[in-house]
């Protein structure tokens, strides 16, 4: 797990030594993400950087940017290729022989030989540029479901890549202004900015599953390589809940397993919810001794309970784990809330973030690595809004009645009039719902929570927060095979039991019942949603702030009814519209926006 950034020039606008300087300081930005090793490279008006967290082949051997001479090609490289071992055996027969023990240069070498279908072969997630060192060219990838990100910006004559949105406006020529349709979407679709859309004009971002292939004259080509499409195959039609339950098993076994492939240690991060136990669960039945747990908990408020500590003791103690329980004060959480909107690539509305901010810090002085069960409610169906989708007349609708903060209305009643422009949330929404691949509307909904939303909140969270510390996730419910055997499950089988139901019925067979027979919980911090004391100061204060308000993003008089009487606006998903525009003008401001 790394930070990865660039410059590539073409023409003569700038020279080698300004794209370096420019490098330089992107890959100071990056620190966080990789704090064991920094790179640089230039060549030929490229200038590649990089920040390496040591987790494959710990010796020097894996330092990047990595050069292969013999090849004519460099690369920048940050994820985990779960398989690179067997690819790595597939390309000595073919003749490769590696200096390096990690999967960097089977990565490189993979696409010397598969050229753009080694993406194709890789089980795991990336991102990644590769350079041609003698046309110039350069292929950047993302994995298929974005686990790692990858922004970038072009300009006249540059075009310019990193792993955080951060790092680009190193630039002072780029364009800060507010994106309007990025703003509809942020405030509407519960903050998710499907790609390629970022909350500023000037930073797009590589869409998942995707390979951007810039020219040799700077020439841009985007080709998606993966599409996950719902149905059973041909074999799998006279399947009954049995054999697909048992199919289930073995292909989340196999993710499981696959993400302790590292040359360090790997914890969990331990809710105490279904999830996050039948990872620790399957771990623990393969043989897994000593598995360090980590769970998180925050003083309760507005009479909501802040910890689930109930449900990950239980787990750790009924698989024997190394339990680390971090107890928040409501002291620690204000003093720790800039440096965690500092790590946002982008603003991200849910208050989970400082959970994940904070856990991180802590997990991060024991191991390095850790898997983490998000994503599954995504992939198998256990949010409220699928099931009244099963007959729903207007999928499209139905699904923006519940998951959408509120109408095209209430954007225009929160929002400058400058940027009263068209629905774009529900334009999106209905695009998708559109598109075939999907059938029934449970489908539908599940390809765009799992392909969309998914990746630009919950994903985007996790890798955001644990790598603000230099600690890599890892999410075995990501898997694509698992994601692709998931979508082939009908619907039923999902939704049956609340939601999760096949995962339920799987989970009975590892784990004590009484964590499965729970409500639904996630990282509550209730102070970021029931706003009082120094809480409620600390938004007013965001909000009056004269930068804030030159900003002109949102309408005063909507601001102050909504600071009179914050509980009187939380959105459907039990979010505060309160913090959901303060999170925007300080983030905002902490960039230079």
């Amino acid at each position: 797990m790394c930070g990865i950034c660039g410059v590539l020039n073409y023409g003569s606008v700038e020279s080698d030594e300004t794209s370096c300087d420019t490098v330089e300081k992107m890959t100071r930005l990056l620190a966080a993400r990789g704090p064991d090793a920094k790179g640089l490279f230039m060549q030929g008006g490229a200038a590649f950087g990089h920040r390496r967290l040591k987790i494959f082949d710990l010796s020097e051997k894996s330092q990047q940017p990595l050069i292969d001479n013999n090849l004519g090609l460099a690369i920048v490289y940050n994820g985990a290729i779960y398989n690179y071992r067997e690819l790595r055996r597939e390309l000595e027969g073919l003749g490769y022989a590696f200096f390096s023990d990690g999967d960097t240069e089977v990565l490189l070498k993979a696409y010397h030989a598969w050229g753009s279908d080694a993406v194709k072969r890789l089980n795991g997630m990336f991102a990644f540029a590769i350079r041609h060192r003698d046309s110039g060219k350069v292929v950047i990838g993302r994995d298929r479901l974005g686990i790692k990100p990858l922004y970038y910006s072009v300009q006249p004559n540059r075009v310019s890549f990193a792993s955080t949105l951060p790092a680009l406006l190193v630039q002072k020529d780029l364009d800060r202004e507010i994106d309007p349709v990025a703003l509809h979407y942020y405030m509407t679709f519960h903050s998710v900015v499907p790609a390629p859309h970022t909350i500023i004009k000037g930073v797009r971002k590589l869409p998942p599953g995707t390979l951007m292939t810039i020219a040799p004259d700077g020439e841009i080509t985007l080709s998606p390589y993966w599409e996950l499409r719902f149905g059973p195959l041909e074999e799998e039609r006279s399947y009954d809940i049995e054999d697909w339950r048992s199919r289930l098993r073995r292909e989340l076994e196999k993710a499981v397993q696959r993400r302790l492939t590292a040359d360090v240690p790997v914890g969990v991060l331990l809710s105490g919810g279904l999830d996050s136990s039948l990872v620790v669960g399957l771990l623990a039945e393969a043989g897994q001794s000593n598995l360090n747990t980590f769970s998180i908990g925050f003083e309760s408020a507005g009479g909501e309970r802040g910890d689930e500590f109930q449900y990950s003791d239980r787990i750790a103690e009924h698989f024997g784990t190394v339990h680390h329980r971090i107890e928040v004060g409501s002291g620690e959480v204000l003093p720790a809330m800039e440096s965690c909107i500092s790590a946002m690539s982008e603003p991200m509305v849910s208050h989970d973030c400082i959970g994940f901010f904070l856990l991180s810090k802590a997990v991060s002085r024991h191991v390095k690595v850790v898997q983490s069960g998000q994503g599954a409610d995504e992939v198998f169906a256990g949010y409220h809004w699928y099931p009244p989708m099963m007959n729903a007349d207007d999928p499209a609708a139905q699904y923006g009645r519940v998951f959408f903060d509120g109408p095209h209305t209430a954007f225009t009643e929160a929002v400058d009039p400058r940027f009263h422009r068209e629905d774009y949330s529900r334009a999106f929404v209905r695009k998708h719902f559109a598109e075939g691949g999907a059938e029934s509307p449970v489908d539908k909904a599940l390809r765009l929570d799992t392909t969309v939303m998914l990746i630009d909140d919950p994903v985007k969270r996790v890798d955001n927060m644990t790598m603000a510390w230099g600690l890599e996730a890892r999410v075995p419910f990501l898997d694509h095979e698992l994601v692709e055997f998931a979508a082939r499950i009908p619907a039923e089988y999902k939704l049956a039991d609340g939601g999760k139901g096949i995962l339920k019925a799987l989970g009975r067979e590892v784990i004590p019942s009484e964590v499965i027979d729970r409500p639904k919980g996630y990282f509550p911090v209730p102070a970021l949603k029931y706003f009082r004391g120094e809480y409620l100061d600390f938004v007013r204060e965001i909000l009056s702030a004269p930068k804030v308000r030159r900003k002109a993003v949102f309408n005063p008089a909507y601001v102050d009814m909504v600071l009179t009487d914050p509980d009187a606006h939380i959105t459907p998903l039990r979010g505060a519209r309160l913090w959901q525009m303060a999170l925007l003008g300080h983030w905002m401001t902490l960039h230079n926006i």
